[in-house]
């Protein structure tokens, strides 16, 4: 065997032990027992431990010195293993193994501290988890800036100068829009109560008709909702209010685009690193696409309203125009995750900032809840309420996930450019979503973005699928279009 067949069979091992770390947290969100905690926290810090030791052991390093490229897969793994083994290399062990063991016990006691809206007994364990990836981002920088260390991890290539230079140019169109929208009347609004078990069997009729393979998944109920694994294995959550159905149905539809991704990337890839999404800004540009320029559209919106009508019956809204207004309806609120279309940016946009100023030190963690309140109140107008729908709201940071952030409007801004291109390509679109077929969408993603898994940059993976390099133009003149319609400005 070649140094390269070598190094792929030891990888192949290598990606099935993340897979399987990656369940242990997927089992810790949604069914696992709150005394399995501590045992929990020692489980991922031992995988993060035999992880971190594969991931640095010498024989990659002589394959990599031997290894040769004869083809465009060839290369992408090398890039990837390469980069991988650079990356790990510079992060010790301990360290590693103390981030693990830490954000798992972090994540049980921010699911506490926000049931019972305490924050104090959050602080001490988010301000471990902050020095803690302040130490990893040192070593990965090496003298550089500490956030872009963090943040290529989730989005390689991108910084956090390019990104606030993009979110600048996003941010007076938004406010300005957003001021024009709240200026009108609003349109009708949900009342009533919605049975749950109804809500989540039509939510897995939404589900197959995205290209959802439940042979191959499961949906489960979380806090907060997401998708885990890839390839053969790729399970979601939703979760339910009874007042609020919009909420089950679209946090569905938004974890089947990541979903989707994983499932549709090439199967020769499997358990290789081109077997997952290149990037959270491009995994989120599916989860995004499918939940509002698909599922929000004004052609799906009419097939889901005769939907709706049949599972609960009349609730009290009168036509599909009136229908797709509701669906659509810019409300004042606190939850980034409910956060309407218009209004879903301003909240990443608080957060890049805050947690830029956190890693950075400019940020103390005693004075993060008061800061959040702050820039909430200067950005929509009003007061945050309690701490579970300001400081205590996301899961993120109690993950240590600093850096993630950003991806959600990174991923808007793909969404917004793969929807111009999308629909140029399928003139037709809307006339099948009229009908709730959503294929001719995903087959158009499936075959430009996601089959490609990691094969491509991300920046790459949009320019090819769209014929143009991505920037905010298309998201800003899509969400005028559709607003100053819903609005009549």
């Amino acid at each position: 065997m070649s140094a390269y067949d070598d190094l792929m069979a030891f990888q192949r091992q290598t990606e099935a032990l993340s897979q399987v770390a990656g369940r242990l947290g997927w089992d810790q969100e949604t069914m696992m027992a709150e005394g399995s905690v501590p045992q929990r926290a020692e489980e991922h810090a031992a995988m993060a431990s035999v992880l971190h030791a594969r991931r640095v052991d010498p024989r990659v390093g002589e394959w990599l010195a031997r290894a040769e490229a004869t083809d465009e897969v060839a290369t992408a793994n090398l890039r990837h293993i390469r980069r991988s083994y650079e990356r790990t290399a510079k992060v010790p062990a301990k360290l590693a193994e103390e981030l693990a063991k830490t954000t798992s016990l972090a994540h049980r006691i921010w699911a506490k501290a926000r049931a019972e809206e305490d924050v104090a007994s959050f602080l001490p364990l988010l301000e471990r988890v902050v020095k803690l990836r302040q130490e990893e981002a040192a070593a990965l920088a090496q003298g550089g800036n500490l956030y872009d260390a963090l943040l290529n991890d989730y989005e390689q290539g991108a910084t956090g100068a390019e990104l606030e230079a993009m979110f600048s140019a996003l941010r007076p169109r938004l406010v300005a829009l957003r001021a024009a929208v709240l200026d009108q009347p609003k349109p009708k609004g949900l009342s009533g109560s919605f049975d749950e078990a109804v809500q989540l069997s039509l939510s897995t009729k939404l589900a197959l008709a995205f290209g959802y393979d439940m042979n191959k998944g499961r949906i489960d109920k979380a806090v907060h909702p997401f998708s885990s694994g890839s390839g053969l294995d790729v399970r979601i959550t939703t979760r339910t209010n009874a007042a609020d159905p919009f909420n089950c149905f679209y946090s569905t539809i938004h974890e089947v685009g990541h979903a989707t991704y994983e499932q549709n990337i090439d199967s020769a890839y499997l358990l290789t690193p081109l077997g997952s999404g290149v990037s959270m800004g491009v995994h989120e540009s599916q989860s995004r696409i499918y939940e509002n320029q698909i599922g929000r559209s004004r052609a799906f919106t009419g097939w889901l309203y005769g939907q709706m009508r049949d599972a609960f019956g009349d609730f009290g809204i009168a036509s599909e125009d009136e229908f797709y207004a509701c669906v659509n309806r810019v409300n004042d609120g606190f939850v980034r995750t409910e956060a309407d279309e218009l209004q879903y940016n301003l909240h990443v946009l608080m957060r890049f900032d805050l947690e830029r100023s956190l890693i950075s030190g400019d940020l103390a963690i005693k004075d993060l809840e008061a800061a959040w309140n702050d820039r909430f109140k200067a950005d929509f107008g009003y007061a945050v309420d309690k701490p579970s729908n300001g400081v205590l709201q996301d899961v993120h940071w109690s993950e240590g996930l600093m850096g993630y952030f950003p991806t959600y409007t990174l991923g808007n801004v793909f969404a917004g450019c793969l929807n111009e291109a999308m629909r140029e390509a399928v003139p037709t679109l809307d006339a099948d979503l009229a009908k709730g077929d959503t294929s001719k969408a995903t087959t158009w993603l499936r075959e430009n973005v996601q089959k490609h898994g990691g094969l491509y940059e991300p920046k790459d993976v949009i320019t090819r699928a769209c014929g143009f390099a991505p920037s905010e133009a298309p998201l800003l003149n899509y969400l005028d279009a559709k607003f100053g319609g819903i609005y009549g400005l």
